[in-house]
């Protein structure tokens, strides 16, 4: 069967979320890929919602709003963040500065830009952009900043749920500056668990592991350390 009918008959196969009422199927309901859903809004009570039930949207220009919501979860225990001895000597050396919160929208920006290995494009489209702009201006979603010679060279923006930072994404312009906003966000001792999504090398080498969504799901939902 051609490729794009596959994805049609892919997507004929998942909830369409109704126009007009703010809910999400079961998690637990999702496919094996872990897509669960298509079609809602961004809007903040929409996000807010998916979020707290370990959804999260992912999609490209000119396709429907995809709803994710993976059996297995690459998480980062704070407590467990790999530095290696050279990371370590990079931080000792002090050769950036990092901060929080003061300058999100260049983050977002900046990770819709990055190129990356094997990834034409970007999924962080302009919606997404201004959804979580828009969330972040409600005190919702938050960012790290690397500088170096007061000049943003590296960063990372998520969504905070109770304990749970749930990472959207992270970009780097020089060597280190993401892992350095990784290690920066794991030692503020304000999270009890890192969610980093979907695994990649970059993300292993600092720690991450894979937990069962029922793991994350209990863990996502208590309130206090």
């Amino acid at each position: 069967m051609h490729k794009v009918a596959c994805a049609l008959l892919h997507l004929l196969m998942v909830f369409r979320l109704p126009k007009n009422e703010l809910i999400f199927p079961d998690p637990a309901l999702a496919d094996e890929d872990g897509l669960l859903a298509i079609g809602g809004d961004l809007s903040v009570e929409r996000l807010l919602l998916a979020y707290k039930s370990g959804i999260f949207p992912w999609f490209s220009d000119n396709d429907p709003i995809c709803w994710y919501a993976p059996h297995e979860r690459c998480v980062i225990y704070p407590s467990k963040v790999k530095i290696t001895k050279s990371m370590s000597q990079v931080l000792k050396k002090r050769i950036f500065t990092i901060t929080s919160n003061t300058r999100f929208e260049e983050v977002i920006t900046n990770c819709a830009e990055i190129d990356r290995k094997d990834q034409p494009g970007t999924w962080i489209t302009e919606a997404m952009q201004k959804a979580y702009i828009n969330l972040h201006k409600n005190g919702y979603a938050k960012s790290v900043e690397v500088l170096q010679n007061n000049e943003l060279v590296g960063g990372l923006y998520g969504v905070e749920i109770n304990q749970v930072f749930c990472g959207e994404s992270m970009f780097s312009r020089v060597s280190n500056a993401s892992k350095a906003a990784m290690i920066a966000l794991c030692k503020a001792n304000a999270y009890t668990l890192i969610d980093c999504q979907l695994p990649n090398d970059h993300l292993m080498s600092l720690g991450a592991e894979m937990i069962s969504r029922k793991e994350y799901l209990e863990i996502l939902h208590q309130r206090a350390f």
